[in-house]
């Protein structure tokens, strides 16, 4: 039935109307766009035949709506038949009357867009390109070329490396045409041959580049036909990226001589010669090492290239400055329509930008060398030139940004600080270009000065005095467009964000007028900034309550009343809305000892603002601002309302309103909390048992948080107490026995549990005997060791807030669990332990005679899990009192050989605690550090691997509380005789490198090159230990590996190739099994290759890894450990 009706609309497509034709068509392309559509063997053909019949149309409308159902149509018809098509379409293309030539022309392009599958591709290639070849090389028509070209073009880009085979005989018909005449078809022939270039294999790519190169070797050339192969290597080099690198060597020193050598009139050679330089710099960025200085100070010679013009560049003094009339033309109004000097001066800021983003090594020489150059360029007479100056200079801060984040400004060869020395150079520079008449020119002018505030967010301390004319004139000047306007509140908010406020006390009467103006807006983001920039303006007139250096009453009134007749209007954008009761808060909060009268009309309407679903969120964070505002502002007068509206939030489904509802609500309870009713409370209450869940524990840790601070403000309260007892405390004795419970969430309900025996509404021995419950295996087996672990810490935290005798009472109870022989309490004997250690590392346990005996006495149980439960506990133990328990420990580690492993562990709790916490830090290095050390060297050869990493732990991290003596003792072992003794030091390192900055970074930037090289080391233990430290060291610190990578990577790399010395066979009778030794080192090379993938991209060739060693690990038995480091590359 569908297929007859396509045939009554065929009939009609042919018909002598257009206007059936049209709809005819149109009604074609809604059944082809029907899923179910399906056209069988004999409607196929004549679907094809009309639709093309259809392309010739003499309606253009027919026609267009002709091409739009070949999309379709490729789709549902089989492959042979969109074979067919794609064979006439090309024949009218080369062939066919011109009239018709765009439309077959837009019909190839769309089919090609629509083919998908590799078969069809493969089939439309071999049949179209060698007709378009032949279009190319034989057409007379230029025009027919160009199209020939283009479609080519198109089809090489998608499936260039389907037909490898006629690669040679392609790149060598449309390298001919590089010579041809119409510049027009000499374009399309460098897109036709960048589209075929990165499926070329590396030796016809050669052969490509070195045509190339031979042509602009001939310098007798015309210069068109020179441009063009200049034009060919740039493109070459962005298409095909690093494998353009072996052919730097002959294009570099070719296209620098072109570009110094070239008439002074070529302005386009130089043009196309920078582009391909920076073509090089981007795409060849290791490759291209030995050419950057030249490079660079060919950009610098460029960028100031100006044979027609003369101008000294000398700055204006202050008096010009002053003088100079806001009507004055331009000192740079030279304009000559056939001047193209321009252009070779943007070609070289763009060279100079790609050189500052792949070259950060050279951001110092680039301050020295380029940005004095670039800031003398800031005058430059041609705009648009001027903007890429300005884009070039942007990109050099946030280079600089990029590169040094987190570092100091001391060193005087930093880019920090060179950047710091030109601060005064380009706020002058700056000015005057704020003072020229293109409002494009001021909005780059300000881009760059917010630039440099977000590298160096104090700079301007000294200068914002002299900015202010210029952004007084952005905001006031009638000409000004809502960009500049915008430009210039950014800027003021960035600078008012990172500058200490008495750097503005002088200019608040110049700048809040114009803020104020820009408040009443017609156009809604000026009007949103503009609010931004005047919360900032009211942190600034009272950065706090004690002192002031200058007299804000005058200015509350107005910004208030320019504030709140932006939040009283409701027809205005979201945005507006929002940034209005963001501002208002904030005045309320800081100048509302001073709006008492204004309070009553304005908070009613950021209550009402909480009724409304789209500013809902907005005006909740805005009721906390105002919550957490020092001048306890009173809020009686909507604060009932407030609560409840808050109360109802907690049940919606909207994450974020419930995440900042409960942290409103915990600000409220902080300030109000005496005036929220007790029904209130327990409203409140009641909604938050139904938030504490393991399913999302940030929202539980808020919950906990907020119950918790109403149990302390409110304790006196029986009901609240009540009320948190019969609905929170079951679902956290729930929660508890999470295996996902951990970080904030667990802090939370460890003082949940403080909070709730203080609050003297639930007695001790009822939360205890609750948390002890918790911690029974159910029906469906035994709890987690993650779930233990919480249920030890909250019992912990619940004792030592009960008090020093309920304390005791429960430490002895845990001892009479150990005591008891039966092994059937093996589950209470593991709790009694994580329990004894927790409360342990809290409170010193002395006083609790052979405690450490009692615990030690574990080490015999038959159960792992309280072997390892008891050398936690004794480690934990000993934290609460190194001077007693720490002796004991290493004097049992000397001679209880048995326990060795258990008590490594416990030694391992201590060092680990004092590294990571610093508690106790000088008690331990009075203690007999020597001893400690001297114990764990000697375990270093041990046989046991557990040993050795225990071992290796403990040294880890003891190297961070004393790294002075501990990397100069490590660095000494990895020259030991002993290969377990050197693998053990290769894997402290590991342990000693932390993502959180210490003391002993200085120390290692030094010495890590000495552990690292153990890569190369004759033991494959040893070199897995060195890969695992170099892995940790890409991740949680890169600049410490960095200068050392160039050495380390092609070692790195060898460890990732299979070794057949480390592959053996073991016979097992009927069958034998091969084993590979190498595996997990390979395994650990990838993975380490990976890693630096994510933090050193720009110290990894990719060249240098795809080919052997990728390609050579995605080919073995164990390829997929590959995966992701294939992702990256791509």
């Amino acid at each position: 039935m569908a297929n007859l009706n396509i045939t009554n609309i065929l009939e009609k497509m042919t018909g002598k109307d257009k206007d059936y034709r049209y709809m005819a068509t149109s009604d074609l392309l809604s059944e082809l766009n029907k899923e179910s559509f399906k056209a069988d063997q004999d409607l196929e053909p004549k679907l094809t035949i009309t639709v093309l019949q259809q392309l010739e149309d003499a309606s253009g409308d027919v026609s267009g709506l002709a091409v739009k159902c070949l999309a379709p149509l490729v789709k549902k018809v089989g492959e042979d038949r969109v074979v067919e098509m794609t064979n006439k379409l090309c024949d009218k293309l080369i062939n066919g009357k011109d009239q018709h030539r765009d439309t077959a022309s837009i019909a190839l392009k769309t089919i090609i867009a629509e083919v998908t599958t590799p078969s069809l591709a493969e089939k439309i290639l071999l049949s179209l390109a060698p007709q378009l070849i032949k279009g190319v090389n034989t057409a007379k028509s230029a025009e027919i070329k160009c199209e020939c070209l283009d479609i080519l073009a198109d089809v090489l880009h998608r499936f260039g490396n389907l037909i490898t085979k006629d690669h040679e005989y392609m790149l060598n018909a449309l390298l001919s045409q590089l010579g041809s005449n119409p510049a027009s078809v000499r374009k399309k022939s460098i897109s036709c041959i960048a589209s075929l270039a990165p499926s070329l294999s590396d030796d016809l790519l050669a052969k490509a580049t070195l045509q190339v190169v031979q042509l602009l070797k001939n310098r007798g050339a015309k210069s068109e036909i020179t441009r063009t192969n200049i034009q060919m290597i740039g493109s070459l080099s962005r298409s095909v990226g690093y494998r353009f690198g072996p052919h730097l060597a002959e294009t570099v020193p070719l296209l620098i001589s072109y570009c110094t050598s070239a008439s002074e009139n070529d302005e386009e050679l130089r043009e196309y010669s920078l582009q391909a330089l920076e073509s090089f710099m981007l795409r060849c960025p290791r490759d291209i090492s030995p050419y950057c200085e030249g490079i660079l100070n060919l950009a610098l010679e460029y960028v100031s290239y100006d044979p027609n013009f003369t101008d000294s560049m000398d700055e204006d003094t202050d008096e010009e400055a002053k003088e100079e009339d806001d009507d004055d033309e331009s000192a740079n109004e030279y304009t000559d329509d056939e001047d193209a000097s321009w252009k070779v001066r943007r070609a070289s800021a763009k060279c100079l930008s790609a050189i500052i983003v792949s070259r950060p090594e050279m951001l110092s020489k680039m301050f020295l060398e380029a940005c004095p150059k670039l800031i003398e360029r800031f005058r430059e007479r041609e705009e648009n030139v001027k903007m890429d100056i300005f884009n070039t200079f942007i990109e050099l801060l946030r280079q600089t940004g990029n590169v040094t984040k987190g570092q100091g400004d001391i060193d005087e060869s930093s880019p920090r600080w060179l950047l710091k020395q030109e601060v005064p150079k380009v706020v002058k520079s700056i000015n005057r270009q704020l003072r020229e008449k293109s409002i494009k020119t001021k909005v780059g002018a300000f881009s760059v000065l917010k630039e440099l505030v977000v590298v160096l967010p104090d700079c301007l301390a000294d200068h914002f005095g002299s900015l202010v004319p210029g952004i007084e004139k952005a905001l006031n000047d009638k000409s000004s467009t809502s960009n500049l306007k915008i430009e210039a509140l950014v800027l003021t908010r960035l600078v008012m964000a990172s500058h200490s406020p008495s750097v503005f006390h002088p200019y608040i009467k110049a700048l809040s007028a114009p803020i104020l103006s820009a408040i009443r807006d017609r156009y809604y983001k000026v009007t949103a900034e503009a609010l931004r920039v005047c919360g900032e303006l009211v942190r600034v007139l009272r950065p706090n309550l004690e002192t002031t250096s200058v007299d804000f009453k005058p200015y509350i009134g107005p910004i208030y009343n320019a504030i709140l007749g932006r939040l009283a209007n409701q027809d205005q954008d979201q945005e507006v809305k929002e940034c209005a009761i963001s501002c208002m808060s904030l005045v309320v909060s800081t100048f509302g000892d001073g709006l008492e009268r204004e309070l009553p009309a304005c908070l009613p309407i950021l209550v009402d603002r909480m009724g409304n679903e789209i500013t809902r969120l907005t005006a909740v964070k805005a009721f906390s601002v105002i919550a957490n505002s020092p001048l306890r502002i009173d809020l009686s007068c909507v604060l009932d309302h407030v609560v409840s509206e808050l109360t109802a939030f907690l049940r919606k489904a909207n994450r974020a309103l419930r995440q900042a509802t409960l942290g409103t609500l915990n600000s409220l309870v902080v300030t109000y909390g005496g005036q929220i009713g007790s029904s209130s409370y327990e409203t409140i209450i009641a909604e938050l048992s139904t938030l504490i869940s393991d399913m999302d524990l940030h929202m539980t840790a808020l919950a906990l948080e907020l119950c918790c601070t109403i149990m302390v403000d409110r304790k006196s309260i029986q009901n609240v107490g009540l009320a948190v007892r019969d609905k929170v405390l079951p679902q956290a004795l729930v929660l508890i026995r999470s295996a996902l419970l951990q970080g904030q969430a667990l802090q939370a309900l460890q003082r949940f549990f403080a909070s709730l025996v203080q609050s003297a509404n639930t007695s001790f021995d009822a939360l205890l005997e609750s948390l002890i419950s918790a911690a029974k295996p159910s029906h469906s087996g035994s709890l987690a060791k993650q779930a233990l672990s919480s249920i030890a810490k909250c019992v912990a935290v619940l004792c030592l807030a009960a008090g020093d005798q309920k304390c005791a009472s429960t430490i002895e109870m845990l001892k009479g669990i150990l005591k008891d022989d039966s092994t059937t309490n093996s589950a209470k004997q593991h709790m009694a332990l994580l329990c004894l250690g927790e409360i342990g590392r809290r409170k010193d346990l002395s006083n609790h005679v052979q405690i450490e005996n009692i615990v030690i006495e574990s080490f015999q149980s038959p159960f792992e899990e309280i072997k390892s439960a008891a050398s936690y506990a004794l480690g934990n133990i000993a934290v609460g009192n190194l001077s007693k328990y720490l002796p004991f420990i290493l004097d049992q580690i000397d001679n209880q050989q048995k326990k060795q492993y258990l008590l490594l562990h416990s030694l391992k709790e201590v060092i680990v605690r004092q590294s990571v916490d610093h508690t106790g830090q000088s008690e331990l290095q009075d203690s007999n550090i020597e001893k400690i050390l001297a114990l764990l060297f000697n375990h270093c050869e041990s046989e046991e691997e557990g040993v050795r990493n225990v071992v290796a732990e403990c040294l880890g991290k003891i190297s961070l509380i004393e790294p002075k003596k501990l990397v100069p003792a490590l660095e000494v072992r990895t020259s030991s005789p002993a290969a377990n003794t050197r693998a053990t030091v290769a894997i402290a390192i590991k342990y000693s490198i932390v993502e959180r900055p210490e003391k002993i970074d200085e120390i290692m930037y030094s010495k890590i090159s000495t552990f690292l090289m153990l890569i190369k080391d004759s033991d494959r233990h040893v070199r897995r230990a060195a890969v695992l430290a170099l892995s940790t060291a890409a991740h949680n610190k890169p600049n410490l590996i960095k200068g050392l990578l160039p050495e380390i990577l092609p070692l790195l790399y060898d460890q990732t190739v299979i070794k057949q010395e480390l592959i053996r066979t073991v016979d097992l009778g009927p069958f034998k099994h091969v084993v590979d030794d190498g595996l997990e080192l390979r395994k650990a090379a990838f993975e380490c290759v990976d890693t630096l993938l994510d933090s050193c991209l720009d110290q990894v060739n990719p060249s240098s890894f795809i080919v052997p060693f990728l390609l050579s690990g995605l080919g073995g038995k164990y390829g997929f450990f590959t995966c992701d480091q294939v992702n990256h590359l791509v």
